[in-house]
């Protein structure tokens, strides 16, 4: 097996070790693999000959490198979230006794204004682009939880099914930010999106599954195959949907839609308390930012 595949999957364990996200173990991973395809193409072999100017010239190189996902560069958060992921890198290398490798690179500080925002209107183009067979039914719940409940990509992957408290109109986060549990209240139109797809599409979907004993089908959100969907996976059908819907020149994740409707509650005349509560933010100050997003979209 390749020496750099080898390398990559024993960081990604160093890390689930640890007790990062999974969001984080999945972005470092890819960053780390992004410098590795740079340094075969620059013929540098090998770990131990890396010089400063090395990674001088990597960081010179994302500044210049085009999008590939939408027209323009990529954005400051991109490249601070790269350089980050190289400094876990540097420390996995450190720390599990393999090489050192300094990183001595200070990229700008991500600004709070790169946040993508979506508009009412570009949220409603997201759900028309749901189709009426089992997949758009679990998109039509995906973007409900996503957007209309304003979870966080953890939160929404690790759902079980018993957390979704229909009759309540609520559901229940276990496993928030920093361990603290909530419970996210739901209008009706989210109910019954959330309604059709546990009784109809997933129902049909688990029949797939001949095990139904099986914990791993116990998630809110299955895979055709009946197994828990993972960030990742959720990820890739909201892709599917911005480019149905046509929504090219943002870069969208699943924290967009977090970020969208935090936006769109303080446009609609709630109190900052409140969309902080519903948030699940432990202080004011992460709300707060949303307030000038709100007067500017």
């Amino acid at each position: 097996m390749d020496i750099t595949v080898v390398l990559i999957e024993s960081f990604e364990r160093w890390l689930k070790t640890l007790g990062y996200a999974e969001s984080t173990v999945y972005a470092s991973t890819r960053y780390v693999n992004d410098f590795f395809f740079y340094l075969k193409k620059a013929e540098i072999t090998s770990i131990e000959v890396i010089e400063q100017i090395t990674l001088t010239n990597y960081h010179k190189h994302l500044q210049t490198r085009s999008n590939r996902r939408q027209a323009g560069g990529l954005s400051q958060n991109y490249i601070t979230s790269n350089i980050n992921a190289l400094k876990r890198f540097s420390k996995y290398l450190q720390e599990t006794g393999k090489v050192t490798l300094e990183i001595n690179i200070q990229p700008k500080a991500a600004t709070e204004e790169t946040k993508t925002i979506l508009t009412q209107a570009e949220i409603q183009r997201l759900y028309k682009a749901c189709s009426n067979d089992l997949l758009g039914i679990r998109d039509r719940a995906i973007l409900s939880i996503y957007y209309g409940c304003g979870l966080r990509r953890s939160e929404g992957a690790n759902l079980n099914i018993e957390d979704v408290q229909l009759k309540e109109k609520l559901v229940h986060v276990r496993h928030g930010k920093g361990y603290k549990e909530r419970y996210v209240p739901i209008t009706g139109t989210i109910k019954e999106d959330l309604e059709n797809y546990i009784y109809v599409a997933r129902e049909k979907i688990q029949s797939f599954k001949s095990d139904k004993q099986d914990p791993d089908a116990s998630g809110l959100f299955l895979s055709m195959r009946a197994k828990r969907m993972h960030g990742n996976s959720i990820i890739l059908r909201l892709q599917k949907l911005t480019n149905a819907a046509r929504i090219n020149k943002k870069d969208i994740g699943l924290h967009t839609l977090r970020h969208s409707i935090a936006t769109h509650l303080l446009q609609s005349g709630m109190k900052l308390e409140e969309v902080s509560r519903f948030l699940g933010h432990a202080s004011l100050e992460s709300t707060q930012i949303y307030t000038h997003l709100a007067h500017v979209e």
